[in-house]
């Protein structure tokens, strides 16, 4: 199934109800970055927010979901 990048923050809302598929997370990650990006705000205020301590990711996991983070938004900014 394909999934379009969000461009706005209820796209990105909307795309919670889709089946959680790696397309579906890819398509939200990207989405949260360009929509991050066009609010004017940084890299470390993304991952601040992404990364918030909460009961659902362990230190591993953080760690690697913060690296894919950062690596979509320098992928992003070469496009």
């Amino acid at each position: 199934m394909h999934y379009p990048i969000p461009s706005t923050t209820e796209e990105l809302l909307d795309l919670q109800q889709a089946p959680a598929t790696t397309e579906a997370v890819a398509a939200g990650i990207l989405g949260l970055v360009q929509l991050t990006r066009a609010q004017g705000r940084t890299l470390p205020d993304l991952l601040r927010e992404v990364l918030a301590e909460d009961a659902l990711l362990d230190a591993d996991q953080r760690r690697w979901l913060g690296q894919l983070v950062s690596d979509t938004w320098q992928q992003a900014n070469q496009n």
